[in-house]
């Protein structure tokens, strides 16, 4: 075994934590990175490094908004939202949140030494606490917060 790959047995290790949590999320990004990293696919690591976050948060606002769109969250409701104190909490949380996000991308790609203890992180918190693998954005706003960069 001279030729350890050693980002391959992190990947392994990553789709095991994932199935062993019961998490498809994970699961599936590791199994689909394996995929990529064994076979002439490969060569889209560029593209996906370039455009994958912004692909993955088009995805994720799709399905946040879906239930407006569909209809499944009425109007009214969404106007009603300006009413309560727990809707306006909930509002002044998600542009923080959003705010926090934006740190943290800008975080990851001008210091991507932190991004691995912010995947093992994120991966730990899914695995153990059963939390869902959307930290590494909010993580890394939270350290610069910590760390002083913006």
């Amino acid at each position: 075994m001279s030729n350890l790959d050693l980002n391959l047995i992190v990947l392994l290790a990553l789709l095991a934590c994932g199935i062993f949590s019961h998490n498809s999320a994970v699961t599936i990004a590791a199994g689909v990175l394996i995929v990529f990293r064994i076979t002439p696919l490969s060569e889209f690591f560029p593209y996906l490094q370039q455009h994958g976050l912004n692909i993955g948060i088009i995805i994720l606002t799709i399905g946040v908004l879906t239930p407006i769109a569909s209809g499944k969250i009425p109007g009214e409701a969404i106007l009603k939202s300006f009413m309560s104190w727990k809707s306006l909490l909930a509002i002044a949380i998600g542009v923080l949140v959003a705010w926090l996000g934006g740190r943290g991308v800008k975080l990851m790609s001008n210091q991507p030494d932190v991004v691995a203890g912010l995947l093992i992180g994120t991966v730990a918190g899914v695995a153990v606490l059963r939390g869902v693998p959307v930290g590494p954005l909010i993580a890394a706003g939270i350290l610069t917060l910590f760390i002083g960069h913006s």
